[in-house]
């Protein structure tokens, strides 16, 4: 599970650094953005529910 997150988090971050080059690309930043912190949370939420049932 953990490789599909990391492998989310790359996408997301490359996808902001286009986004943050390419002037016009902008809104592909905050998309890059908002799916990067959004896979994280979803990340640290799976975690700590897999913590609880063991």
């Amino acid at each position: 599970m953990w490789t599909v997150i990391l492998i989310l988090l790359v996408a997301w971050a490359v996808l902001s650094i286009v986004g943050f080059v390419f002037e016009g690309l902008l809104w592909l930043a905050i998309i890059g953005i908002v799916l990067f912190v959004g896979t994280l949370i979803f990340g640290f939420i799976r975690q700590g529910v897999k913590r609880k049932k063991a």
